[in-house]
């Protein structure tokens, strides 16, 4: 093991950031490219371009799950959850690659049309960062003890939004097609020349002590998964109903469905939310910050998909090169913010009032910037200033919301538990992308992007209000840390 790894240095937090780093840097690019060339290069509409970004959250669905649990309990090339880092980021290195080639590729298919392959690259874009993804983060925490698991995500989101950054100012400056081509060699070194170097513990907290005590790991059946998921129910419902329904092409009139899911959704947060516990109880809150994260996501995926349409809409002067510029340098300034602030602000703050504090005000934050776009982000300068202070709130979603959950799972299941935590990214991703969307295409008016990403994002803050800060002495056993209580 190495001395910066023993003494949990910043030199080895940084290094652990980095195969996190790639896979945020191949979802920059992915961000920054995919809809300007779909729309700009291949003519497809808003409601095709939904479907090809719902590519990615299937991915995630299944994606993040299954490896998660498989790196739980698997050992080979001396990790757990390196050999799934460097098979991953080899993978993603390749569809990047293929991105700028999706009417070459369907031309030597004899496939009419590029939809098709567009939501193939995209799919195994996705499902090879989704492989890697989830190590990337666990990683983080099963080589970091309590108190440097909160310095070691905040120095992820530090070293990834800073690459992030990197990414949209090599978009905005030298253009997309050089980035995508930059980030394939990138991706690829940064994912398997850091693996070599961490040494991975043999066995984690819990299975250690049940290893010395003759017993064997306890297997969490499926009934408890979906225990665990109760608060996403409704939009489990959503998927399982709408991704056939859109793939298969088939025309159904009325939302009376996607209502059923809403009251479902809103009928689980109630439950979760108001079942009396005095005691702390880490199924209960880990639900908690399952539904809240999922609001924020609605909102954040939302603005990342549509953002073209609504400086289309409001900027209709700009041409294709111009738009791509501004969306470019939003994104480059949401990241530039998003990747200073964990280290220099947010991570000293949660000392003072706290993670969940810390992050409620972030979120809320972001919310009252989209409001702010809504209203009156109508020109570049604005819209530039607006998202400077969205990404206080980006800074803190991708890095507060990991070492929150990871005080209230069983250590030794960390990567299942990091895959059921991602359905609350993937899910309501699948919802900007095939409803948004719709709402979106039919709207005369673009903005109504921000409106709906200001209410999700409020709503989010509220619900983070409520969940409680985990003590540091060991709280009330249920399943989520290893115990067989159900709820």
């Amino acid at each position: 093991m190495l001395e910066i790894q023993k003494r949990s240095s910043n030199l080895f937090l940084a290094l652990l950031s980095l195969p996190a780093t790639a896979m945020g840097f191949a979802l920059s690019i992915q961000i920054s490219t995919l809809s300007w060339i779909l729309s700009t290069k291949y003519g497809l509409e808003i409601e095709e371009i939904g479907l090809v970004w719902a590519a990615g959250p299937i991915a995630g669905i299944f994606g993040q799950i299954i490896i998660g649990f498989i790196s739980d309990n698997v050992w080979f090339w001396n990790g757990r959850r390196r050999p799934f880092i460097v098979i991953g980021g080899t993978f993603a290195a390749l569809m990047l690659l293929a991105l700028p080639s999706i009417d070459i590729i369907s031309s030597a298919l004899g496939m009419d049309g590029v939809l098709g392959i567009a939501i193939t690259i995209a799919l195994l874009l996705d499902l090879s960062i989704n492989v890697s993804f989830n190590p990337t983060r666990s990683i983080i925490a099963d080589v970091t003890s309590s108190h440097y698991r909160t310095r070691g995500y905040t120095w992820m989101q530090t070293i990834s939004g800073t690459f992030g950054v990197l990414a949209y100012a090599i978009g905005a400056l030298l253009g997309k097609y050089f980035l995508i081509y930059l980030g394939v060699g990138l991706v690829f070194s940064f994912s398997v020349i850091p693996c070599f170097f961490i040494e991975e513990p043999r066995w984690l907290q819990t299975q250690q002590e049940e290893t010395e005590g003759n017993n064997r790991p306890r297997q969490i059946s499926g009934k408890e998964v979906m225990i665990v998921l109760q608060p996403l129910w409704g939009l489990l419902l959503f998927a399982a109903y709408k991704i056939p329904v859109r793939l298969l092409g088939v025309n159904i009139s009325g939302s009376y469905f996607e209502f059923l899911c809403l009251a479902l959704t809103i009928a689980m947060l109630v439950y979760v939310y108001l079942k009396g516990s005095r005691k702390e109880d880490n199924l209960r809150e880990f639900q908690k910050i399952l539904i809240a994260h999922a609001f924020t996501w609605l909102g954040v995926q939302s603005m990342f998909v549509y953002m073209f349409a609504y400086i289309q809409d409001q900027l209709p002067s700009m041409g294709h090169r111009e738009i791509g510029s501004v969306i470019d340098i939003s994104f480059l300034l949401l990241n530039l913010v998003g990747a200073l602030l964990p280290v220099i602000a947010l991570e000293p703050l949660t000392r003072i009032i706290g993670r969940v504090r810390t992050h409620m005000v972030s979120i809320a934050i972001m919310a009252l910037s989209y409001g702010g776009i809504a209203f009156i982000g109508k020109s570049p300068v604005l819209l530039y200033v607006f998202m400077i202070l969205a990404g206080v709130g980006w800074g803190a979603t991708v890095s507060l919301p990991f070492a929150i959950m990871s005080e209230r799972i069983d250590k030794s299941r960390m990567g299942l538990f990091m895959g059921i935590f991602n359905l609350s990214v993937v899910l309501p991703q699948l919802v900007a992308s095939l409803q948004v969307g719709n709402i979106v295409q039919d709207a005369t008016d673009k903005s109504i992007i921000f409106f709906i990403c200001a209410i999700s994002l409020g709503i989010s803050a509220i619900l983070w209000m409520f969940v409680r800060e985990s003590r540091q002495q060991a709280p009330e056993k249920s399943l989520v840390d290893g115990s067989t209580t159900s709820h």
